[in-house]
């Protein structure tokens, strides 16, 4: 059985119009589908649970067949995991036990974000060992690197011959911890990222940039994230998927692309506010290079584990947010 088998989800809440002319009928073996989730917190509170239940991947367990239903899968790894100090067990500087990756693991999850501004809160060694522990298991990093270049490399993945280009960015990677930036993570520089986008361009058919920037709590995005993701679409990005605010921000069609501007909290122990504790998968289907339909499911967090969304309130803010 193939993965995207495994679960059928509803049809797309907003596709993208084809162009004049064009046939539905594919081009290519058939259709690529993706989803995409927000901030993944594996530290404190979701660590704390997944050892009363003497299970790492419990954050997972309800909604890894959806992920597993896709070709490819993705999130915003927002703790480092480290197998140095003590486990982290409350505060804003993060660290994941190594075992926690067993979450991403069951959900398989094919490539995160670590570009954020929790990447170093495990310090130079925690960026290595993240990097080097995902590569171990399976899972490609983005947006981090052994060094700079690697970092504004990106990663290609392919999928049914049409190869996929990942790239991720974060407008802070200090958290309140250090001095001074450092080289290995990629940062929210429009300059820069168009010049890596031109580049990837001409390695794969595909250009996707994932962008951690936006105000906390805030359901609309600020002018550095329009600026930024309408500025990698102009470079020749199809699709932008955002997080960090921690709620759920407009989906918007920018010329021929897509941009998700936050898809708040996928796997998090925010409940200090209602509305942290909803989030969106963004789910988008490709027929080779061209983008054919994109939408929002709407996700619910309970007790650190989300589920798709049974709540018609949800799912009417999902439906408004396209």
């Amino acid at each position: 059985m193939r993965r995207r088998d495994l679960l059928s989800l509803p049809a797309g809440l907003l596709a993208l119009p084809l162009e004049s002319g064009e046939s539905e009928t594919p081009r290519f073996p058939r259709p690529v589908r993706m989803l995409f989730g927000g901030d993944v917190m594996l530290s404190r509170h979701v660590g704390r649970v997944a050892t009363q239940q003497k299970d790492p991947a419990w954050p997972f367990r309800e909604i890894a067949p959806v992920l597993c239903s896709a070709d490819l899968s993705f999130v915003n790894l927002e703790s480092p995991f480290s197998d140095r100090g003590r486990r982290t067990e409350r505060g804003m500087v993060f660290k994941a036990e190594p075992e926690m990756i067993e979450g991403l693991k069951l959900a398989g999850i094919t490539a995160v974000s670590t570009a954020n501004n929790h990447c170093r809160d495990c310090g130079s060694y925690g960026l290595e060992f993240t990097i080097d522990w995902l590569g171990r298991n399976g899972i490609v990093p983005v947006g981090t690197g052994k060094d700079a270049a690697s970092a504004h490399a990106g990663a290609i993945l392919e999928r049914e011959g049409t190869r996929f280009g990942l790239l991720a960015y974060t407008y802070d990677q200090r958290n309140g911890n250090h001095t001074s930036d450092d080289d290995r993570v990629a940062m929210l520089n429009l300059e820069e990222a168009a010049a890596d986008v031109r580049a990837m361009k001409q390695r794969a058919d595909v250009v996707i940039v994932s962008m951690h920037a936006g105000t906390e709590y805030r359901s609309k995005p600020n002018a550095d994230q329009i600026r930024f993701a309408r500025g990698v679409i102009d470079a020749g990005a199809t699709l932008v998927i955002g997080h960090h605010p921690h709620v759920v921000q407009p989906v918007e069609v920018y010329k021929a692309g897509v941009i998700f501007y936050s898809l708040g909290n996928f796997v998090f122990d925010q409940s200090h506010r209602e509305d942290t504790q909803h989030g969106l998968l963004a789910e988008v289907t490709f027929d080779g290079p061209r983008l054919i339909r994109h939408q929002a499911l709407p996700i619910d967090i309970r007790g650190t584990v989300p589920r798709l969304a049974a709540s018609p309130r949800v799912k009417k803010a999902a439906a408004a947010a396209t």
